[in-house]
């Protein structure tokens, strides 16, 4: 199983992101977060996603091309 934390400014943006790796076989673990980044004045969402691969994990392996 592979992890993967997903993140962006609070537009449709995210909405986007986490809907196409749900299409691409990932689900969500956990629930999603919200919170303001002070540095760029915005609000922040983040969501956490799983899949299970049938490859072994390594750190160069590119998470989002899973």
């Amino acid at each position: 199983m592979i992890y993967r934390f997903l993140s962006a400014d609070d537009t449709s943006e995210f909405c986007h992101k986490v809907s196409e790796a749900l299409s691409k076989g990932w689900a969500l673990y956990g629930d999603p977060t919200y919170a303001y980044d002070h540095a760029n004045g915005v609000m922040r969402c983040g969501q956490a996603v799983t899949k299970e691969v049938d490859a072994t994990y390594t750190p160069e392996m590119k998470l989002g091309a899973q």
